[in-house]
């Protein structure tokens, strides 16, 4: 092993290098980059000692939670840290400060801070605290795990079984991208990447819809959630079914999203609704790979015509989507995500986001359905989770994602936007107009 890549602990796989991209795309507006988060709202102080010490069996047996990115020639790599870095924070409301305020800023300040790729730490984990409320969050910079990723590491903290723990990131795998496309021969994969390319060209026809006011440059992140009652999420969910299937469930919530902003605001320029969208490559309730990003992209668009129309929407959606799934184009995407590793970042990155019809930004907003999460509720530490919330970093524009997920039978939506391209009151209004649509 030569002296460059003695410290080496794992590439960059396809889909990690496309999460790169687009914290290149965050980083060019002055923003920090691609960090995201998944918090746990709790209904006590957890037992600080054993998470604590949770934490560290954590980074002693997985070393690329504590790694740095460093790029080698062409490529990036994660790799060993010279000296170890502080992974874990306590935060705690002062008296003389509302709780409100204190929250706010201080989730405000965990997903906005500015740090270099080299410096930034693959995973932190913080702990607010007030006298009647408390918050633990797990921040993490997307090229190191994915979603679901977050969660088996928030899952293997809180488990206590020895054993058990032993299964987690067990047996090791390649990334399941690279093992998806060893299942085709290369002119397979070959005609998977013009399929795809064609697909991408076909959506590029319209120009899509903006909502971000532009005139100022981006400045930070804010999220605000709302959890919906467990009444309202079985209707939902029965709509849902009715609507778009039951494996539809993320077209029935991109569609309402769609609605909503229409009904918002009707004038908005362009001539359609793209978003762009992940399925997870992971069998269900797998407990590896712990790390990298496992994804492929599917992409929900709708032209501006059919939005006065619920239902029109809705099979025009559904059959989108039976298209793609006919043509296996959610695969075909994988060997265009492949070869675009091969790209600069900042090639990769405007190949990401500008439409080859117009050369303007393609997604009208960013959304990820996390789905189910599988926590017992009082599983953490001594503590119950009351509901839980998500948080990414966004380029701008679209400057505004969506990102729901489902715990203790109860929906939750996290809006992510960039202020001052959106602000506080109009997420609020766009919220009122989408709960109204989930619930028909």
């Amino acid at each position: 092993m030569n002296k460059t890549s003695v410290d080496i602990l794992q590439a960059l796989n396809p889909a990690d290098y496309f999460t790169l991209a687009i914290d290149e795309s965050i980083r060019h507006e002055q923003m920090p980059g691609n960090l995201c988060a998944l918090g746990l709202t709790l209904n006590r102080q957890p037992d600080v000692a054993k998470l604590c010490a949770s934490i560290i069996e954590f980074l002693q047996q997985f070393p690329l939670a504590s790694a740095s990115l460093q790029q080698r020639g062409q490529r990036f790599y994660w790799c060993q840290r010279t000296e170890p870095q502080q992974v874990f924070y306590q935060h705690h409301c002062p008296a003389t400060q509302s709780e409100t305020y204190f929250f706010q800023t201080t989730l405000e300040q965990i997903i906005n801070q500015t740090a270099t790729r080299a410096d930034v730490a693959p995973i932190e984990f913080h702990l607010l605290s007030s006298s009647d409320r408390h918050i633990f969050v797990l921040r993490w910079f997307h090229p190191c795990c994915d979603a679901l990723g977050a969660e088996l590491i928030l899952r293997y903290l809180s488990t206590d079984d020895t054993t058990q723990r032993a299964l987690f990131d067990q047996p090791k795998t390649a990334p399941l991208l690279t093992m998806q496309l060893g299942k085709y021969r290369w002119w397979q994969n070959l005609q998977f990447f013009f399929q795809a390319y064609r697909y991408i060209r076909q959506l590029d026809q319209y120009q899509s819809i903006q909502h971000a006011t532009l005139t100022n440059p981006p400045k930070r992140l804010r999220v605000l959630s709302f959890t919906l009652s467990e009444a309202e999420s079985v209707q939902i969910v029965s709509h849902s079914r009715r609507l778009t299937g039951m494996t539809g469930t993320s077209l029935y919530y991109i569609g309402c999203l769609m609605l909503a902003l229409h009904k918002l605001e009707p004038n908005a320029p362009g001539d359609a609704y793209l978003a762009p969208y992940a399925f997870n490559l992971r069998k269900q309730k797998a407990l590896t790979p712990l790390f990298g990003n496992h994804l492929g992209t599917l992409f929900a668009q709708a032209p501006k015509s059919i939005l006065t129309s619920r239902e029109s929407l809705f099979a025009y959606l559904k059959a989108q989507h039976a298209q793609v799934i006919k043509q296996r184009l959610d695969y075909a995407f994988i060997p265009v995500m492949w070869a675009a590793s091969y790209l600069s970042l900042s090639k990769h990155a405007q190949e990401l986001r500008n439409s080859y019809q117009t050369g303007t930004e393609r997604s009208s907003f960013w959304f990820s359905d996390v789905g189910q999460l599988n926590y017992p509720p009082h599983s953490f530490f001594e503590a119950d989770i009351n509901s839980v919330f998500h948080s990414c970093q966004i380029t701008s524009p679209p400057g505004l994602a969506l990102l729901m997920c489902k715990y203790r039978q109860q929906l939750t939506l996290s809006y992510n936007f960039v202020e001052p391209l959106f602000n506080e009151p109009w997420i609020k209004r766009l919220h009122q107009l989408m709960r109204a649509e989930l619930l028909d």
